[in-house]
């Protein structure tokens, strides 16, 4: 689902070029379902279902339920639901939001921005909307419409961290780094738990030379979840522009366990593997 753009990387300017581009891929998960076994328990949709069965006419019920079973990562059975919703009630624009995102998850993009486009013909100022659509629109390189969706958003004084995120991403592509940083302290602000405003922030303060900073963010997003591949190469970008090939090795590879195809990681080991060799 992710697209991952392939960069040959010779000397430092051509590396920090590499990382920015990887830097901002970094954040597409920001708009993907994330699995909860708790809300997509079996208990809970059989919870939601008795209240389906009690009131069959209710579109907020299939909604929510539909909600559940795309936690559950069940997106046949989340649309389905959807579905039901909205034929009992055609301007439920939480609804098509909702179906929007499950097909964005489903690797369905075009019928995701058909369903954000219907709920902002509802709800013009539905900021979900705004800013699912414009995570997609930033995925297929249509950046300005995608920058127009997410300063749509906070222009309506979302408290939604997601738009700030997004916006940030767009400026670091158009190399305005102090912008981006603004916009990604503002994410930060909003949504403190969540590790890719981090990891975007820094790949802007690496772009001004600030790996200080960028250090910290790189670590930080890795306490948060250390199970991103783009955070551990982030910080072994770090340690390679301070020379120390080793532990920039170790983190470039430890990246390429946790993603076997992510292609900033298989070339930074393959650039800091001879260091290993002089650490032992």
């Amino acid at each position: 689902m992710h697209r991952r753009l392939q960069v040959r990387i010779a000397g430092p300017m051509l590396l920090l070029s590499g990382l920015l581009l990887a830097g901002c891929e970094t954040t597409t998960s920001t708009d993907l379902i994330r699995l909860d076994r708790a809300q997509g328990s079996e208990q809970n949709i059989a919870s939601l279902t008795s209240v389906i069965q009690a009131n069959p006419q209710d579109p907020e019920g299939y909604n929510v339920r539909g909600a559940a079973y795309g936690r559950s990562g069940d997106f046949k059975r989340a649309v389905d639901d959807f579905n039901r919703a909205i034929q009992l009630n055609p301007r439920f624009f939480q609804a098509y939001a909702n179906r929007a995102l499950v097909y964005r998850n489903m690797g369905k993009p075009a019928e995701a921005v058909n369903d954000y486009n219907t709920a902002l013909q509802i709800n013009p100022n539905y900021d979900v909307a705004l800013i699912g659509r414009g995570n997609i629109y930033r995925q297929a390189g249509r950046i300005n419409e995608a920058f127009n969706d997410f300063d749509r958003a906070i222009q309506q004084d979302t408290t939604d961290g997601r738009a700030w995120h997004g916006r940030g991403l767009i400026y670091q592509i158009r190399g305005q780094h102090a912008q981006a940083i603004e916009d990604f302290s503002k994410a930060i602000s909003l949504s403190p738990g969540s590790p890719e405003p981090y990891n975007g922030r820094g790949v802007s303060y690496v772009a001004l030379n600030n790996d200080d900073n960028a250090f910290a963010d790189f670590n930080h997003a890795i306490e948060l979840n250390d199970k991103i591949a783009e955070s551990w190469a982030n910080q072994a970008l770090v340690y390679e522009r301070r020379g120390d090939k080793a532990r920039a090795y170790k983190s470039y590879n430890h990246a390429v366990r946790l993603d076997p195809n992510y292609k900033p990681a298989q070339d930074g080991a393959a650039r800091t593997r001879s260091g290993t060799a002089a650490a032992g």
